[in-house]
């Protein structure tokens, strides 16, 4: 799990839109702010859609793009310099071309491997696990990426008041957004060592807690569930794979809990968050959280804590990220470096 460090120069984040918050949006679905604070405990999300009308404003290689191009240009590096593009989604725009490609097209990066990850918020991890592994093989800096959008998922012309709870929960649980970090293979900008990465499929024969379906020319008039979270595993599941998240990067570093000065806990919900902390063991790392503000924005919810904790990083600290990606159970998490 540990190596040569790589080290995570800039990021950059895009959310769409003014922020829509818990009023606005319970008198959408007919359900009060109180509802949405017990099941949720979000404030406000940002959609790239109009929640009243449905119509599309933003895609995700529009937000992709916009976090890119903040990250590049916050590195001090130049777009010519980057060496490869990794994209992490859930939701992408089209399953050809990639939504990987469609954003290189638009940052002007030409002639170099550009890959797209299928996967979770886990796929943020997954794609700094990916990028780590290219500098380590020689490529001197690259972009990395990780986002969702919700409009083929959510609609808010469905009647909602016929909705089962766990469905309407979806509503006002996720949001859209995207963020993007630039990685080289010497300490640049924020000169953040990436000391270690985990990512781990842990579902063997376990049920799914999430499923994100499609439909195509056959089924498009399907009843089925588009989204669909069992949350009652979630809420089991969750804080103890965090744990040991927690204990096995510790573990592999030799860190001890006192090393640590900012943790980076799952984003699935503010209440989720809390229910996580109350298991972890006791540390006086500060926590960086943004899921109550941006609601779950998938993968980019890595890049957003990031976007929060490097301005309060100094030299010498140490920061731990866990994730926990519920549709077949995935541990991931990392653990950085201020030098």
């Amino acid at each position: 799990m540990t190596a040569a460090a790589v080290y995570l120069a800039a990021t950059g984040t895009a959310l769409p839109g003014d922020p829509v918050d818990n009023t606005a949006l319970g008198r959408l679905l007919g359900v009060s702010e109180e509802w949405i604070d017990i099941f949720v405990g979000t404030r406000t999300r940002h959609f790239g859609w109009d929640p009243v009308t449905g119509e599309v404003r933003g895609s995700l290689a529009d937000l992709c793009a916009e976090a890119g191009a903040q990250a590049v240009d916050a590195s001090g590096l130049d777009p010519a310099d980057m060496e490869f593009l990794v994209l992490a989604t859930a939701t992408p725009d089209l399953l050809l071309p990639t939504t990987a490609s469609e954003v290189a097209d638009r940052l002007g990066l030409g002639h170099l491997p550009v890959f797209q990850l299928q996967s979770g918020c886990s796929g943020a991890i997954q794609a700094l696990d990916l990028g780590r592994t290219l500098i380590r093989g020689g490529r001197r800096a690259g972009l990395i990426l990780g986002g969702d959008v919700t409009h083929r998922f959510l609609s808010p012309r469905r009647d909602t008041a016929r909705l089962p709870t766990e469905e309407l929960v979806n509503h006002v649980l996720f949001g859209d957004g995207a963020g993007a970090a630039v990685l080289t293979d010497e300490p640049e900008g924020e000169r953040v060592a990436v000391r270690a990465v985990l990512n781990s499929w842990t579902g063997q024969g376990r049920p799914p807690g999430q499923v994100l379906d499609w439909y195509g020319t056959t089924d498009r008039h399907s009843e089925r569930r588009m989204l669909a979270e069992d949350y009652k595993a979630i809420e089991e599941h969750v804080p103890s794979i965090s744990v040991e998240i927690l204990w096995e990067l510790l573990g592999g570093l030799g860190w001890g809990l006192d090393d640590i000065g900012y943790l980076l806990p799952p984003q699935l919900s503010r209440r989720m968050t809390a229910r996580i902390l109350e298991r972890l063991p006791a540390t006086s790392a500060r926590e960086i959280s943004c899921v109550s503000e941006t609601g779950n924005t998938g993968n980019a919810l890595p890049f957003l804590q990031l976007d929060r904790l490097l301005p309060a990083f100094s030299t010498g600290e140490r920061a731990l990220a866990l994730c926990v990606e519920s549709s077949r159970w995935i541990r991931a998490g990392f653990a950085l470096e201020k030098v």
